[in-house]
């Protein structure tokens, strides 16, 4: 579904990324771990189109992420990938339903449409009871949750998180981690994590190491 094709990436002089390859199979949940400066949120935010690597591809059903034009790419990350990072990013002026509401706001989907589709990924997540309470009126595991369900709005092909836990307790975390768990056996939902938590990388199908800016083959786990 989601393949990475000789990933080269540096920042001025440094290199960051020596040729990686990722491939990435429908409703298979991937952890990505390695020390600090390895290349982990580098290789995610390049599979997000949030970043250009400097040689390499990424095809996602088969399309060529780095043939589309700026607004192709944005229309194309909207529809098609979500986004969980280990801060929320929830804008606070607005409640959790509005939140969650925003990436089909930004598609054209029809206002009633979204609301229903936001309540029911609320419901399903858990958090229904908080739908009308702006961000600043939830714990930190109800903002998490609020935006997992943002990041599921579209029905994205494939949610990208970094460090998704890294801002919670560990009960907070454990719950993070078992949702996704059952995102991918109620929904078929793919996702690829970056993470330092030992856990949420147990949970994966396939944890894949990275080690100065290379994937190490005989390390990954299936």
């Amino acid at each position: 579904m989601l393949q990475a094709t000789g990933i080269f990436k540096s920042y001025g002089a440094l290199p960051i990324l020596k040729g990686v390859d990722l491939h990435v199979a429908k409703g298979e949940i991937i952890s990505l771990v390695g020390a600090s400066g390895a290349g982990k949120s580098t290789l995610l935010h390049i599979i997000g189109t949030l970043d250009k690597p400097d040689r390499g591809t990424v095809s996602l059903y088969g399309t060529d992420i780095g043939t589309l034009t700026a607004k192709q790419l944005s229309a194309f990350r909207n529809e098609h990938i979500g986004f969980v990072f280990q801060f929320h990013h929830l804008l606070p002026e607005f409640t959790a339903l509005e939140n969650v509401c925003i990436p089909a706001y930004i598609k054209k989907v029809a206002p009633r449409e979204a609301e229903q589709r936001a309540s029911e990924l609320l419901a399903l997540l858990g958090v229904a009871h908080r739908k009308d309470h702006k961000p600043g009126q939830l714990s930190g595991g109800e903002q998490q949750r609020v935006a997992v369900a943002r990041a599921l709005m579209n029905r994205p092909a494939v949610v990208l998180a970094d460090e998704p836990s890294g801002n919670l307790d560990s009960e907070n975390a454990a719950a993070l981690h078992q949702l996704f768990v059952d995102l991918r056996n109620q929904l078929n939902q793919t996702f690829v994590v970056v993470t330092h938590n030992e856990e949420l990388a147990g949970i994966a199908d396939r944890v894949v190491h990275i080690k100065d800016g290379i994937i190490e083959p005989n390390q990954q786990s299936q």
